[in-house]
């Protein structure tokens, strides 16, 4: 079997919560190893957001199959020294600490990458270097609102959070781009390099569509449900058998069809109240009640089958539990068994799709399942470990925590 695209590539990632998670699961999915370093006692604070999965958090499961966990107390003189050993080993560096904690750490990306400058390193943050936020705390609710992404969802006077993470999956993505990128060029030149991305910033970006609405039409882009401010129609029209069918018209040709064969009305492609994008716009209730008429009549697969006829896009407005079973999915064997510390559980893919390899699904790990094999490799011996883990510096399975004096709770970037 061919090697996977990251083989031989060693990633070490102080992370928490679910931004540098993402990235990192991202880089062990291609084959990186991915070293996660949690402070022993409560770890990854994300492990213990619920506990659904057999006992372990829905995030945590999500975000960290394929990694080996070292619970290691970087605060202290010498856990910080046997994470420098690793640095010297790795290929990548990733850390989403609190403002200012990497860099009183002497972790910080440009750090790392001045003292090995092979590495790659990247710095997450909440609100990126330099600016009057620097120093914010920062999680996804947070960098939502001040991203205006919740501004533009939900319904006028009903404001709602998208239901997923999306500040800390844009900074998670970026990072995991941004990472490849830089594994190239270093593959080019010699040299890694140290790289920053902040939510702030991957969610401006991915509100760029508003932002030019907004600025070049004099009017603030608020928010419709599941509707859009310039395109009629778009939206969810009930069937007779209770579901919803969501569908989309974005050019002429697909509203002439609509109107020929789903409306059964071909004299509304002249209609002046509909015959632009702009005048459906402006009848949005009108053209909705007539789409609304018509679908009522038909079964959920009636109006799907007729639609696919006429070359309408068109989904059913499917629950979560819709999703595990969608057909789809299923006929494309697009779910696996992963391992996690307490059972198997069902995990997606990721979605590229390479006739050259098999994404890495692993295993779950517990909270420093991997500290004395990682240590051991460093070349430190059985006692020595033993004396970490007593002193609290090491975490391992079966060991109790203990908390140094000097230990400083963090205060992470994410969600």
């Amino acid at each position: 079997m061919a090697p996977l695209p990251l083989d031989g590539i060693t990633v070490i990632s102080v992370e928490q919560a679910v931004s540098a998670p993402l990235a990192s699961r991202h880089l062990a999915d291609l084959g990186a190893r991915v070293i996660k370093i949690e402070r022993p006692g409560p770890g990854d604070f994300a492990r213990h957001y619920d506990d659904v999965v057999h006992g372990m958090s829905t995030y945590f499961v999500w975000l960290n199959r394929s990694k080996e966990s070292v619970a290691l107390d970087i605060r202290s003189d010498r856990g910080r020294a046997l994470l420098e050993q690793l640095l010297e080993r790795a290929d990548v560096f990733i850390e989403n600490l609190a403002p200012g904690a990497a860099t009183r750490l002497d972790l910080d990306a440009s750090q790392v990458h001045a003292r090995h400058p092979r590495i790659i390193a990247c710095d997450m943050s909440g609100f990126g270097h330099g600016g009057p936020d620097d120093q914010r705390r920062a999680y996804d609710l947070v960098v939502q609102a001040e991203a205006a992404s919740i501004s533009i969802t939900g319904t006028p006077g009903h404001l709602a959070k998208p239901g997923i993470a999306v500040s800390d999956i844009a900074a998670g993505m970026y990072t995991y781009s941004s990472v490849l990128a830089a594994l190239l060029q270093r593959h080019q030149t010699g040299r890694g390099s140290s790289l920053s991305v902040s939510m702030l910033d991957a969610t401006a970006e991915w509100m760029s569509y508003s932002t030019y609405l907004t600025a070049y039409s004099g009017n603030d882009h608020v928010p419709f449900g599941i509707g859009h401010h310039a395109i009629v129609p778009y939206g969810a029209y009930p069937t007779a058998d209770g579901t919803q069918i969501v569908l989309a018209v974005q050019n002429e040709g697909e509203w002439s069809r609509l109107a020929t064969q789903i409306l059964k009305s071909p004299e509304l492609q002249d209609d002046e109240r509909m015959s632009t994008p702009t005048a459906r716009v402006a009848h949005r209730g009108l053209i909705d009640q007539l789409i609304a008429a018509a679908i009522v009549q038909l079964s959920e697969q009636e109006a799907r089958d007729a639609l696919d006829a006429a070359g309408i896009a068109n989904g059913r407005l499917n629950s979560v539990d819709d999703l595990l079973n969608h057909r789809q999915l299923l006929a494309r064997s697009r779910w696996r068994q992963i391992d996690t510390p307490g059972g198997s559980a069902n995990a997606i893919l990721p979605p590229p799709v390479s006739s050259s390899w098999d994404p890495v699904m692993g295993r779950v790990p517990a909270l420093g399942e991997h500290s004395r094999a990682v240590l051991s490799e460093l070349g430190t011996d059985a006692d020595e470990i033993d004396r970490l883990i007593a002193q609290g510096v090491v975490q391992a399975p079966g060991t109790e925590p203990i908390t140094p004096n000097h230990h400083e709770p963090r205060k992470e970037t994410s969600s």
